[in-house]
C-alpha cells in the first residue's frame, strides 16, 4: 500500500526530460544504437513486449539525475503507450531494469569504464557493452555481464545472451551507404541477422525465387498437361485404329461368309478346298 501510494506521488515518464540534453559528439553514437534498434524492428515485428532506447533518460531514483546510455533494451515491457510513445524509462513505473545497456566511447570520454559501469551495475543491468572503436591495442569491443553483483568481462565476438535470445558483436559491413565496423545482433549459431537493406534484398532474392518456382511449375503444368493431351490423342488414334481394324475384320468376315455360301449353293463344300 505504501509502495502505491509512493509510486502516485511521483513523477512519470510524461513529466520528465526525455534525456540529459547533452549532444552527442560522436554520429556513431545516433548510428549505431540506430542499427540495431532497426534490426530488432524488423526481427521482432510481432512482439510489443519490448523497448530498445536511444539516448533516453532512465529514472532510477527521484533525487538524482537520471542516466542516459547510448542505447538499452528493456523485455517484458510495453513498447508503446500511445500514439507519443516512450518519452523515457522510469523505473518506479517500469518495474523492470533494462536487460542490456549500450556505450558508444568518443573522443570526449563520459565515464563508460567507471561511473556509468558502476552505476548500471548497481541498477542491476545485466549485459553491459562498450564499444570504443579507437582502440589499437585493447579489445574494441568489451561485454560485461553481471554475475553476483560484479560486471564479469566476457570475452566472445559475437556473444550469445540466453537471457535475452539475442547474442551481440561486431564486424565489417555497410550500413547507410557507410562501410566500416558496425555492432549487430547474431542467433544462437553466430549467425548475423540482416539490416533492413539487406532484408529487404534478400526479400526480393526469396520473391524472385518463389516468382521463379511458380513459373517453373507452371510450366512443368503446361509439359505434363501437353504431354497428357498427346497421350490421349495417341490413345484415341489407336481406339480408332482398333476400330477400324475391327470393321475391317468383320467386313472380312462377311466376305468370307457370303463366298461360302456361295460355294455351298454350287454344291461345294469350303472346308474342302
Amino acid at each position: 500500500m505504501f509502495q502505491s501510494e509512493l509510486r502516485r506521488c511521483l513523477p512519470s515518464a510524461e513529466e520528465l526530460p526525455c534525456s540529459d540534453d547533452t549532444p552527442v559528439d560522436s554520429e556513431l553514437q545516433e548510428l549505431i544504437p540506430g542499427l540495431l534498434k532497426s534490426i530488432l524492428l524488423i526481427l521482432w515485428a510481432q512482439r510489443m513486449d519490448w523497448l530498445f532506447g536511444i539516448d533516453m533518460a532512465i529514472y532510477f531514483d527521484p533525487d538524482l539525475p537520471p542516466i542516459v546510455p547510448d542505447g538499452f533494451l528493456s523485455l517484458g515491457v510495453e513498447r508503446c503507450y500511445d500514439e507519443e510513445l516512450q518519452p523515457s524509462y522510469v523505473l518506479w513505473d517500469e518495474l523492470v531494469v533494462p536487460s542490456l545497456a549500450i556505450e558508444i566511447v568518443s573522443a570526449t570520454y563520459r565515464q563508460e569504464y567507471t561511473t556509468k559501469l558502476d552505476r548500471y551495475a548497481e541498477l542491476g543491468i545485466l549485459y553491459y557493452v562498450i564499444y570504443n572503436s579507437q582502440r589499437r591495442r585493447k579489445p574494441k569491443l568489451e561485454i560485461y555481464k553481471l554475475i553476483n553483483g560484479i560486471y564479469e568481462l566476457q570475452t566472445s565476438n559475437p556473444l550469445w545472451m540466453p537471457e535475452l535470445g539475442l547474442g551481440i558483436g561486431y564486424e565489417r559491413g555497410d550500413y547507410g551507404g557507410i562501410t566500416r565496423e558496425w555492432l549487430y545482433w547474431y542467433d544462437e549459431n553466430n549467425q548475423r541477422y540482416p539490416t533492413p537493406t539487406e532484408w529487404v534484398k534478400l526479400e526480393q532474392q526469396r520473391t524472385k525465387l518463389e516468382i521463379a518456382k511458380t513459373r517453373e511449375a507452371q510450366a512443368e503444368f503446361q509439359r505434363a498437361q501437353a504431354e497428357s493431351q498427346r497421350a490421349q490423342a495417341e490413345s484415341q488414334r489407336a481406339q480408332a485404329e482398333s476400330q477400324q481394324a475391327q470393321a475391317e475384320s468383320q467386313r472380312a468376315q462377311e466376305r468370307a461368309n457370303r463366298l461360302a455360301t456361295k460355294l455351298r449353293d454350287l454344291g461345294i463344300d469350303p472346308d474342302d478346298i
